[in-house]
């Protein structure tokens, strides 16, 4: 009873609070600050290649690894399996606005995380930096707002508990027992040691293990999407046309009303991609800059990445079976209906290959989702809470690994959806800096007075 009431909550959360909020946030942001998140991409792109780094600025990451930190708690089973839970209940049609709602967000991710970047706190005595929706709550509108950051940290520490932790390990577990059939406390042990290894080297071990781990598991992932795609060229006018034709009626081969599967589209792309969740701020303040706004725009190509590349991926693979009605088993869902997806036309690869990756994508979520909790926690009682912090964190991935958690991933899930009302309120009221500091960014650009190296 218990779990089936936490269900409803958490449905209930997830529907028109949360992902109505997080999507007219998106449209707002980009029409306020004039679809920054696609106008200075080339600049971005020189971000990241390190053309305007300095050795003296604050901060323990690249802009790469900051970024590779940021996917690595995006990318995850969400886009194995939560793609095709979208597909499953919204029809092919949700992905036309999974893409819609990942090309709006990166400008919600813009904002967030220039936001983070500008009001973190720096530690006088390691240097290290902190940052997130907590310190911009306190920093920007001041002590009376105290509370709202408080329950934002509190939120964020217990449910990196249950939903990056248990149910990342979880899931994990549940793939690699069903593909190469390892048992649960196999991949319980093997997430407890690699994560005890990662975890307790802080943000930036997370990040240099993230810039390693992330653009390989992607390249892999992507490179046999693609090779799908190759065999199946001919099926794809098709795909983009169901995609097309039920993202607008809602009423094509697989999918139901419109609205639904509108919101089983954008539900999916903001429960992926993390935008108006603020979480990603906490891995992006840590970056070396003094400029906000260049993190701003590094971040702003996170959604576009999770949700319009690597989910885009997934998608494809499915869609393209289904319109063989022979070449899938009915009933299946998740990870399951994924690999199933992808053992059609590459066998081997879904049975054994889809779960280590889905393991990997598990692992990745986990450890960065350990520095946001790690620094809710930080943010309520200070330093001290770091380490015990992440002694739970990795004690309980092997628990989440071995045991049944209906109830906590229930209660996670609402959880992470009560993330986006402070951060939204937040991000609203502070829009008009954001909208100032960007201009004024790039009219210092055009003006040259950023030294490239």
């Amino acid at each position: 009873m218990l779990e089936s009431w936490l269900a409803t909550i958490a449905d209930t959360i997830w529907s028109y609070p949360v992902v109505g909020l997080c999507l007219l946030g998106a449209l707002f942001f980009s029409v306020r600050l004039r679809l920054v998140q696609l106008r200075a991409i080339p600049h971005t792109l020189a971000l990241l290649r390190g053309r305007y780094d300095r050795a003296h600025e604050q901060g323990q990451l690249t802009h790469f690894q900051a970024l590779s930190a940021a996917l690595s708690g995006t990318i995850g089973i969400g886009n194995i399996g939560g793609v095709a839970i979208a597909i499953t209940t919204g029809g092919p049609g949700a992905v036309l606005w999974m893409w819609a709602f990942g090309v709006l967000a990166m400008a919600t991710k813009f904002a967030e995380c220039t936001l983070a970047t500008r009001y973190r706190a720096i530690d006088p005595e390691t240097g290290a930096a902190r940052g997130g929706p907590m310190y911009y709550i306190t920093a920007a509108l001041g002590p009376r707002w105290r509370p709202l950051a408080a329950f934002y940290a509190a939120t964020m520490a217990l449910c990196a508990f249950g939903f990056a932790c248990m149910f990342q390990s979880n899931q994990a577990a549940l793939a690699l027992a069903q593909g190469p059939g390892i048992p649960s406390w196999g991949t319980g042990l093997a997430l407890l040691g690699l994560g005890a290894l990662t975890i307790m080297g802080g943000i930036t071990r997370i990040g240099a293990v993230a810039a390693r781990l992330v653009p390989g598991m992607c390249l892999l992932y992507l490179g046999a999407a693609l090779l799908i795609c190759a065999l199946r060229l001919h099926q794809l006018d098709d795909v983009l046309w169901v995609i097309w034709q039920d993202g607008r009626s809602g009423d094509a081969m697989f999918g139901g009303a419109l609205g639904s599967v509108i919101m089983a589209g954008v539900r999916r792309a903001v429960f992926s991609n993390e935008a108006g969740l603020g979480s990603a701020g906490i891995a992006h303040a840590a970056v070396k800059t003094d400029e906000p706004v260049r993190e701003g725009l590094v971040a702003a190509l996170g959604p576009f990445i999770d949700t319009v590349v690597v989910s885009s991926a997934t998608a494809f693979v499915i869609v393209l079976a289904q319109l063989d009605p022979a070449a899938l088993t009915p009933g299946l869902k998740g990870i399951a209906l994924t690999a199933a997806a992808f053992e059609r036309d590459l066998p081997g690869f879904g049975a054994v290959v889809i779960p280590v990756v889905g393991f990997l994508f598990a692992f990745s979520t986990m450890v960065t989702w350990s520095f946001y909790g790690e620094t809710g926690a930080a943010y309520l009682v200070g330093r001290r809470g770091v380490q015990p912090y992440r002694l739970v964190f990795v004690a309980l991935a092997y628990v989440g690994a071995t045991q049944e958690l209906g109830v906590v991933i229930s209660f996670s899930d609402a959880m992470v959806g009560l993330l986006v009302i402070p951060n939204m309120l937040a991000l609203l009221l502070l829009s008009s800096e954001v909208a100032s500091w960007t201009r004024d960014y790039f009219d210092r650009l055009a003006r040259g007075e950023f030294e490239r190296s």
